[in-house]
């Protein structure tokens, strides 16, 4: 591996908007970590199922996928100033609308509320990581994946303010309203931090490259890719006509030809994106659910903990990268590899426990597994694709947040849904037929099934063991059962992750190493890449 690590950033308020970035970045994770923490309040108040609960959470990583895939697009025209305000109002706003959400409403009302809710916050989330990440990889070129891994630190830290939130206020049954509001006081700092501020121009922009020339090695593969997940998102998420949402998808794809002069675009690029969805299922979906997963599997108060612990760990490792990348010698590439094994093997032993303290282990691992990819991620398509400035970066975001929110979250509700029906069918299917759900759960094209009733599944969990009756004993068990089976299937997402890895690893070998691309005066004009020396 040839790169040039160095700290010398080409700014001099270079820290001041790295720290404004992790502010930004810490608001959404507090509303993440809270709204992990909250699902049982919600499945509880209002009834929800778990597919309905995923739906929920997975609008707020679709929405993301709009923040920053628009964002990522008009970043270098309207610069980032625009963007930091508009992300700033869509806070405010999402606050607002799910605070409209009480008890009384009917379950269509609140679940509509709480989605929008959601929506609008996730949208500020990605508007504000359409400014972050390419302005630190702007502002450290020869550092990226130490700089990006700090700037995402700010994700588990601000999960680990979430489960504490969750841990103490939850516990003393504080109204989950006011604790969710508590990410408006990070919002309100980030919006300080970054007031008055001026900002780089990425090394696309400085070089004078148009918006054609940024798109042309995102091309038709990248853009068959994007467009796949919107045609999703219209079919599923907002349940247009399958031939209106693949016409949107179609419209989606021919205005990227048009913009690149049909360039299909570099395959290299292409699977990165396909593996950024993987990331964003694995990472991001397991994320939601794990607090909810291991709380159950023990106790509630202990999957609290358990959260604030690899949260907390995450926050520790993604300041260790400089140390990995430089004296370790391991390229980025390589870290991702080790890190999807990591994966698999946390993601299998989180399945199997049954004590506190084996829990400690096995998500230790998990969490030493997931720590590096998005970051890591980033900081790949920073190094190979200077020439698409923020465009690629925003983009492989915009997948990741999309395949989370329509393959990952709902993905992970609804394998809990059925694992836990079929479980619960083979031990006593009267008790199924008493206790599922009205509405059936859907997944992509796999069979739909009938989950549980979310409240009196709640009340099953919740009533002390020695308190419960036979049929609440018996929906627990099943529950535990689905959890575990839903981790285990979960693990074959970083399975195939490393296998991708291996073979990018073997490919960077055989081209001789992985190296820093930077524009050249040639490249600028139309030429080809060169590496970094």
């Amino acid at each position: 591996m040839t790169t040039t690590l160095s700290d010398q950033p080409i700014a001099h308020n270079a820290k001041r908007l790295l720290w404004a970035g992790f502010l930004a970045i810490l608001a959404a994770g507090i509303g993440f970590g809270v709204r992990g923490g909250i699902l049982a309040n919600w499945a509880k108040e209002f009834g929800f199922t778990g597919t309905q609960l995923g739906d929920i959470g997975g609008a707020g990583f679709t929405s993301f996928c709009f923040g920053i895939v628009i964002g990522g697009v008009i970043v270098d025209k309207i610069g980032y100033g625009k963007l930091v305000l508009a992300a700033f109002v869509f806070h405010i706003a999402s606050a607002l609308i799910t605070f409209a959400a009480h008890e009384g409403q009917t379950q269509e009302t609140a679940y509509k509320y709480l989605y929008w809710g959601t929506f609008v916050f996730g949208l500020a989330n990605g508007t504000l990581e359409a400014v972050a990440n390419p302005l630190v990889a702007t502002l450290f070129p020869n550092n990226r994946t130490h700089y990006l891994n700090i700037l995402h630190a700010s994700w588990p830290a601000g999960m680990v303010v979430g489960g504490l939130i969750g841990w103490t206020l939850g516990a003393q049954e504080v109204s989950w309203k006011i604790q969710l509001g508590l990410f408006l006081i990070p919002t309100i700092l980030y919006g300080v931090a970054f007031l008055g501020q001026s900002f780089p121009k990425s090394e696309a922009v400085e070089k004078g490259l148009k918006l054609g020339e940024m798109f042309k090695e995102v091309g038709i593969l990248g853009g068959a890719t994007i467009a796949f997940l919107f045609v999703l998102f219209f079919k599923d998420a907002m349940g247009l006509n399958p031939g209106v949402a693949w016409g949107i998808g179609g419209a989606i794809l021919i205005a990227v030809g048009v913009i690149t002069s049909f360039s299909i675009g570099s395959l290299l690029l292409f699977v990165l994106f396909i593996t950024h969805a993987l990331v964003g299922s694995v990472e991001l979906g397991t994320d939601g659910w794990i607090q909810n997963i291991t709380g159950n599997i023990l106790t509630p108060e202990q999957g609290k903990q358990l959260f604030v612990f690899t949260s907390a760990l995450m926050f520790i490792l993604r300041f260790s990268a400089h140390f990995i990348e430089s004296k370790l010698k391991i390229s980025p590439i390589g870290l991702l590899l080790i890190c999807s094994i990591l994966g698999v093997v946390g993601l299998n032993l989180v399945s199997g426990i049954t004590t506190f303290a084996g829990a400690l282990l096995a998500l230790g691992v998990y969490a030493l597994g997931k720590t590096f990819f998005w970051p890591t991620m980033l900081a790949v398509v920073g190094d190979r694709f200077p020439r698409t400035g923020a465009i690629a970066m925003s983009i492989m975001g915009g997948i990741g947040m999309m395949s989370m929110g329509l393959i990952g979250s709902p993905g992970l509700g609804y394998a809990k849904d059925r694992f836990t029906a079929e479980h619960l069918k083979q031990v006593d299917s009267t008790v199924y037929e008493a206790n599922k759900a009205q509405k059936e759960s859907k997944f992509l094209f796999a069979e739909s099934v009938y989950g549980l009733d979310g409240t009196k599944l709640s009340a099953a969990q919740s009533a002390k063991p020695e308190e419960r009756t036979p049929e609440q004993k018996i929906l627990s068990e099943a529950s535990i059962a689905g959890d575990r089976k839903t981790l285990k299937a979960d693990s074959f997402i970083p399975a195939a992750m490393a296998l991708i890895y291996l073979l990018l690893l073997i490919y960077f070998k055989a081209i001789g190493g992985y190296k820093v691309i930077k524009i050249t005066p040639e490249q600028a004009s139309g030429g080809v890449a060169a590496p970094a020396p």
